[in-house]
């Protein structure tokens, strides 16, 4: 009997002490974090005069805040109208390093945005306010420090296109209207396109691909101009290019494709590249060994670019939707979806090759035209 009520008495202690752990777990609460005191850049009242330039920035700093039990704190910077009180602000924006740094990198195009968004008309000046927000978990901390901005924003349009075609001897598509290449539509107002331009020869974006469209071209300085008769944009070389048309600055991006390959991440390099095909789609085939680990084989892979957009650099293609499973026949068609990524890394945004790649030489096409998903194909031969 005595040892039965030890038992018993070791098992109630033993439950108590779970009971414990789980209640403390349950009682978890998020940390108080202290709100901004001091905005560093940019200083009260600046000017700032947006440029088209894709790359165009201004860096936003503040002292860093402390939080309750030592941990980190993310920060947004929001924007608002003179005389308004951050409640329902303009614009959030998360920092820099996915909100953990006490600086924020926003590009001209986005402060162009906020403009447009606190009724400041294209190629006018008007006036925002800005702060900063901390936070951990649920707990937030708006900062009383107000600071001012002043933006003269870009020409844009005030009636933008529902849709948007490539025509002209310099394109892929020649001069027949109903062959026109279609854009893809990224963003209100804002259009991209790969395609093929012949150096000499000129071309146009137009607004549909029959009747007697609207016509638009860039200038020299890649301003975007509606064209009043038969203006248009002589290409200044052959290549293939990711054209970016913004309606809401009035501007133009080129960026030429100089490369497309194979980016195999257990070898963290390009195995081999694929070649233009045309109308927006590369193409090739080559030898594919997954690489032994004492795990397994490893079978990821992306793509990279080099490309230049005013000067020479390396960008990758991954997943639109992320996954870290191979694919089977039974796999939906968005399994293969793909996003252009401006950071190079060997891991993020891969997908994996199913078994029957391996050893073998797959044919692999991508495809980047406007009027479907970006995707890409994997063909075992």
């Amino acid at each position: 009997m005595k040892k039965l009520t030890t038992i018993f008495y070791l098992s109630m202690a033993l439950l108590v002490f779970v009971v414990s752990c789980k209640s403390d777990d349950m009682n978890y609460k998020d940390a108080v974090v202290t709100a901004v005191n001091t905005l560093y850049e940019p200083v009260d009242n600046r000017t700032i005069r947006m440029l088209s330039s894709s790359t165009a920035s201004v860096y936003f700093e503040w002292e860093p805040v402390r939080v309750e039990d030592g941990g980190a704190a993310l920060y947004e910077v929001v924007f608002d109208l003179e005389g308004n009180n951050f409640e329902k602000p303009l614009y959030r924006m998360v920092s820099d390093n996915s909100g953990y740094s006490n600086g924020a990198t926003i590009t001209h195009r986005i402060l162009n945005r906020i403009a447009s968004m606190a009724g400041i008309a294209p190629g006018e000046t008007g006036e925002l306010i800005w702060t900063v927000v901390a936070s951990r978990g649920i707990n937030t901390a708006v900062s009383t420090v107000v600071r001012s901005l002043s933006i003269t924003t870009l020409e844009g349009f005030a009636e933008i296109p529902e849709e948007l075609f490539l025509t002209g001897e310099g394109s892929e598509a020649g001069t027949t209207l109903t062959d026109a290449m279609p854009f893809k539509l990224i963003a209100p107002g804002e259009y991209e396109i790969f395609a093929q331009l012949e150096s000499g020869d000129t071309y146009q974006f137009v607004d549909r691909n029959q009747g007697t469209p609207r016509a638009f071209y860039a200038d020299g300085s890649l301003k975007l101009i509606e064209s009043d008769t038969d203006e248009s944009t002589t290409a200044s070389k052959t290549g293939v290019f990711r054209i970016q048309v913004d309606f809401n600055t009035a501007t133009v991006v080129m960026t030429e494709i100089k490369t497309l390959g194979l980016w195999f991440s257990p070898e963290n390099r390009v195995l081999w590249n694929l070649s233009y095909e045309g109308k927006g789609i590369w193409s090739g085939s080559g030898l594919v060994n997954f690489k032994q680990e004492n795990w397994g084989r490893d079978e990821r892979y992306k793509f990279q670019l080099t490309i230049n957009d005013g000067q020479d650099r390396t960008v990758q293609l991954g997943t639109l939707n992320g996954t870290d499973a191979q694919p089977t026949p039974q796999s939906p068609s968005s399994y293969y979806f793909v996003k252009w990524l401006e950071t190079v890394t060997q891991w993020d945004n891969k997908w994996k090759f199913a078994s029957a790649v391996d050893g073998k030489s797959p044919t692999i096409k991508v495809i980047l035209q406007g009027d479907k998903e970006y995707t890409h194909t994997v063909t075992v031969n």
